[in-house]
């Protein structure tokens, strides 16, 4: 079992009494307290919201061909430098 850490932030909530009794009923049916319960339910949404942002698997031959795409020269594309020689709206009038 990994070592406690002590808690010494706090985090307030603004929350209708609907939204605050449905917290509490699913906190109880799981017999913890409705901290417990929020702070599970919140840090098991961010580890899924997070996860492919840590790390991501690939079998050998889809890396072979990540790390061929990688090591390539970039292609070119015609488009897109002409839209980087135009003037965008951004750029400042030529004063006159």
């Amino acid at each position: 079992m990994p070592a406690r850490q002590s808690r010494t932030s706090k985090l307030d909530l603004r929350l209708s009494p609907d939204a605050k009794a449905r917290l509490n009923a699913a906190a109880n049916a799981r017999n913890q307290s409705l901290s417990q319960f929020v702070l599970e339910s919140a840090l098991g949404r961010a580890d899924e919201t997070l996860a492919d942002r840590q790390r991501f698997t690939l079998d050998a031959a889809t890396w072979t061909a990540f790390t061929a795409a990688l090591d390539a020269p970039p292609r070119a594309l015609p488009r897109l430098q002409r839209l980087f020689r135009e003037p965008s709206a951004f750029d400042a009038p030529e004063p006159g």
